[in-house]
């Protein structure tokens, strides 16, 4: 890590610890005096949701904050590392990101990162390689104020067990890694074995470490039944991934019973981000997207 990048890191986990020492101190209350409630759940924006947008040149990584909060009302964004990838390790890039989404009032959830190699890859030295790829993503997501980041279960499919091993030793040591800088690293049921919940639910129960979990996707639990799937990777959730694609007129999405899915989230006692990601064909991304706000928005108060 270059002094720039060392400087700005520490002045984060600073500020960090400072800002954490100030919420400490305001919740003092007087006595008889109700301490304010926050929502069980919220609704972020899953960057890929916009993917035929930023392709086509309709939006850039470093303005995705201020959009989903004048587009939408929405408040969390979570990135995908494609799109500032050539930008990680540029301190004036990442710290504008950040500035940008505090001006907002909009809070940096998570990072999904791909093309970073196999974590579950069958040599040690090609693992360690990918431990050290995804790095700079653990260092960004603190930078600009994310819990999580997203990895996947990549490596050779065709004996289970052994790609359970090396993604364990994968899992481990970026979490390790990860730890000092209080981020999550959490897998996404993103194909493969990795979409049978109870094969990735295991995996992540060997791995035994407090911040490595997972991210339920609601649509990628192919060929499998996917709310068992929601139900055994929720004991291990660190963030959810509302996946949507087609809406009918009633506003229900036709492949997902949100109401369902969801009584399972709020049932294994998690709070917190529950992300949109709209990958649909036969609507708009922004139709997409609304059409899936309003969803959660009737869904979340019958949990």
């Amino acid at each position: 890590m270059d002094n720039t990048r060392r400087g700005f890191l520490k002045t984060t986990l600073a500020a960090t610890a400072a800002l954490t020492g100030s919420q400490l101190t305001s919740c003092s209350r007087q006595p008889g005096e109700k301490k304010p409630t926050e929502p069980r759940f919220q609704i972020s924006l899953a960057q890929w949701s916009l993917n035929r947008t930023i392709r086509k040149g309709g939006l850039k990584n470093i303005d995705f904050p201020q959009y989903a909060k004048e587009k939408f009302g929405i408040l969390g964004v979570e990135y995908v590392n494609v799109y500032f990838k050539e930008h990680v390790k540029n301190m004036d890039y990442i710290k504008d990101l950040k500035n940008r989404a505090d001006s907002e009032g909009v809070r940096n959830v998570l990072i999904m990162c791909d093309g970073e190699g196999q974590l579950g890859a069958p040599e040690a030295a090609t693992r360690i390689q990918t431990v050290e790829n995804h790095k700079k993503w653990v260092e960004a997501a603190k930078l600009i104020g994310c819990h999580t980041i997203r990895v996947n279960a990549g490596g050779p499919q065709e004996n289970k067990e052994e790609l359970a091993k090396n993604v364990i030793d994968g899992l481990t040591q970026l979490s390790t890694f990860a730890k000092d800088f209080d981020i999550n690293v959490t897998v996404e049921n993103h194909g493969g074995h990795s979409s049978d919940g109870a094969w990735l639910a295991d995996v992540l129960k060997r791995v035994n470490m407090d911040n490595c979990g997972s991210l339920p996707d609601f649509g990628n639990f192919h060929n499998y039944d996917r709310y068992k799937g929601i139900k055994e990777l929720m004991p291990y959730a660190k963030g959810v991934s509302a996946k949507s694609r087609e809406f009918n007129e009633q506003g229900e999405e036709v492949e997902t019973d949100f109401l369902k899915a969801m009584n399972l989230v709020a049932d294994a006692g998690y709070k917190g981000w529950v992300g949109i990601e709209f990958e649909g064909k036969k609507h708009s991304e922004h139709e997409g997207i609304a059409a899936t706000k309003k969803l959660l928005e009737r869904v979340l108060p019958q949990l």
